[in-house]
């Protein structure tokens, strides 16, 4: 199973941030340290980055089972790693570009 399950998005200021979303649409944050929040519905949910070696653009995220798998296909497909395999809060995940050049993440949950 591959699944866009996540939007990662880069922001300056958090809290202004989650502000924005919960006024504009009703979205609930949850604190991931000082500098990530993201939803939590379950469905595709969105984080908010303002990490200083945060992403440079909105990230989306791709679920799958098995990561190595994943890994080895896209590789095989033409993909580049950008970021190599790494742990976080909740799984695991490697990022990529697509022979395009846009960026994407992979991840595999704990």
């Amino acid at each position: 199973m591959a699944r866009l399950n996540y939007l990662e998005l880069p922001v300056g200021d958090r809290a202004r941030a989650k502000a924005f979303y919960a006024e504009a649409f009703g979205w609930t944050f949850a604190d991931y340290g000082p500098d990530y929040a993201a939803t939590t519905s379950g469905d595709t949910d969105v984080g908010l980055d303002a990490a200083p070696d945060r992403v440079a653009a909105p990230l989306p995220v791709i679920e799958v089972d098995d990561l190595e798998a994943a890994l080895a296909a896209v590789e095989a497909a033409g993909g580049r790693v950008t970021v190599p395999i790494f742990a976080f809060p909740g799984g695991r995940r490697f990022h990529l570009a697509d022979p395009d050049g846009h960026v994407l993440a992979v991840m595999q949950p704990a």
